[in-house]
């Protein structure tokens, strides 16, 4: 049996914890590999941080000396895997300096921007190259979409896509008789939620023609005039049958480079339901939407044009729906990549 330690930095409330490392932990165990996954910031600091309380001193404090003591651990592992970085604020150099080797990098956003906007860069002298670094010293680095996989082969020649996916035996579609008011679903978190400024010109022009019903599960939705906005709070267990509820899946971006490092992720939930999906024509969802399973719209009016079609046209929600059910089923289903993930840890393993 092969064992490798994983270091994610979040708790598995949140999603990349939970799609790219623990949905993996019972499929590698089936194939001799045992992943163990410890975290640095659990879920209570989720929690905190989305509620906009303050993190205790003394939580973040025990958090780092819990990390550093699963660090001691990895002798006991034939390799090692860094989603996202070990500690915030530390240089690259002292990462890599504390994984053992052989190591995998995995990411599923932009991360080499972290230190490059907003108000951590006021850090970019020190560590605008961090996540290079990392990758630079890693075995492997996984990449959860094309471009983040194009800007890490700059550093790494053993850079492997590998999308974030769905278990497709879990995400099932689940007809059910429709309402007269259109719904359309947005799944996210309250960082992403923001997004959804976009939609509010587009939706409230279609809530003027008929009834329509924005559903938005994990985050905080924007007024609509118009519109009947429903806020639900996200429970693994309630998500499936909340998507399974809508007739149109959104995601919304801006065209900047944050939101090109995007997975197209929740576009990958809705598909898997066998939802239609409207999106922005931005990263990954070029890669995940085609003509035969959503509307790719840039503009108010393309978003307007596109859920007025949708809407008008049940038939054709149906057979978008089926083909994005296939699609997912084809190249975004954990079936898909669990024996791409074993074959660079084994690889990995074999380099060390």
């Amino acid at each position: 049996m092969i064992k490798v330690l994983a270091f994610a930095l979040y708790g598995p409330l949140a999603a990349s914890t939970r799609y790219r490392l623990g949905q993996y932990v019972p499929g590698l165990a089936s194939l001799g590999i045992h992943l163990k996954i410890c975290h640095l910031l659990g879920d209570d600091y989720l929690r905190w941080r989305f509620g906009g309380g303050e993190v205790p001193i003394v939580e973040m404090i025990r958090a780092g000396m819990n990390r550093l003591a699963d660090l001691w651990r990895q002798n006991e592992y034939d390799a090692s895997l860094l989603h996202c970085e070990l500690f915030p604020l530390l240089p690259g150099l002292l990462e890599r300096a504390l994984m053992r080797q052989p190591y995998i990098y995995d990411f599923d956003d932009a991360f080499y921007l972290k230190y490059r906007r907003n108000a951590l860069a006021v850090a970019e002298p020190l560590l605008s190259n961090k996540f290079d670094t990392i990758m630079a010293g890693a075995a492997t680095v996984t990449a959860g979409n094309h471009q983040l996989d194009q800007y890490a082969s700059q550093f790494n020649a053993n850079t492997q896509y590998l999308p974030t996916v769905v278990d497709t035996s879990r995400y099932l579609p689940r007809y059910a008789c429709r309402s007269d008011t259109f719904t359309v679903g947005w799944i996210g978190s309250p960082s992403t939620s923001t997004y959804l400024s976009k939609l509010v010109e587009p939706l409230s022009a279609i809530g003027k023609e008929g009834s329509v019903r924005l559903i938005v599960i994990g985050g905080k939705a924007p007024a609509i005039p118009n519109v009947t906005v429903v806020e639900i709070e996200w429970n693994e267990h309630t998500e499936v049958d909340l998507i399974n509820s809508f007739d149109v899946g959104v995601m919304p971006l801006p065209d900047d480079d944050w939101a090109r490092g995007k997975c197209a992720f929740k576009l990958i939930q809705y598909m898997a339901c066998a939802v239609p999906v409207v999106a922005s024509p931005v990263g990954a969802n070029l890669d995940v939407v085609n003509e035969e399973c959503g509307v790719l719209a840039a503009t108010h009016q393309e978003w307007t044009n596109a859920l007025r079609m949708l809407r008008d046209q049940p038939s054709k929600r149906t057979q978008m729906g089926e083909a994005g059910r296939e699609r997912v089923t084809q190249h975004y289903s954990l079936h898909h990549t669990l024996p791409v993930l074993a074959h660079v840890l084994r690889t990995a393993v074999r380099s060390g």
